[in-house]
């Protein structure tokens, strides 16, 4: 059964870190992209981040380039969302999703190319 389980997520001050975990089964990660999103209170999903199935290829919303580093973990079937110097601005919460079309060499972090979300896991930074 697909399945992707988000966890990590937690409540941090300005300034600090946190590893979001994307903990995939029923399927390698050596066939399909992952996608990083979050959507705030009162505001639309954003893309974030992504990672393609070589895992040669990531991509980041400019508002997290520099901050934030995505990666994989083959053995544990995992993606992760290293999460540097943190903001408010980045209090939301987060999804991870795959991109089920095989043939996707790159990524991208555009929602209509992902078919499969997790839960989420909520990220609150704040003093």
């Amino acid at each position: 059964q697909l399945q992707l389980v988000e966890s990590g997520g937690g409540l941090v001050q300005p300034g600090g870190s946190l590893r979001l975990s994307c903990a995939a089964s029923g399927f390698s990660l050596d066939y399909y992209a992952i996608g990083w999103f979050r959507q705030a209170p009162g505001k639309e999903r954003e893309g974030v981040s992504c990672i393609s199935k070589s895992g040669g290829v990531t991509n980041y919303a400019d508002s997290v380039k520099g901050r934030f580093t995505v990666s994989r973990d083959i053995a544990k079937n995992t993606v992760y969302l290293q999460m540097t110097s943190l903001k408010p601005e980045d209090t939301a919460d987060y999804y991870c999703a795959v991109d089920l079309d095989e043939t996707d060499l790159i990524c991208v972090p555009y929602d209509p190319e992902y078919d499969y979300w997790g839960q989420g896991t909520q990220v609150t930074v704040s003093s």
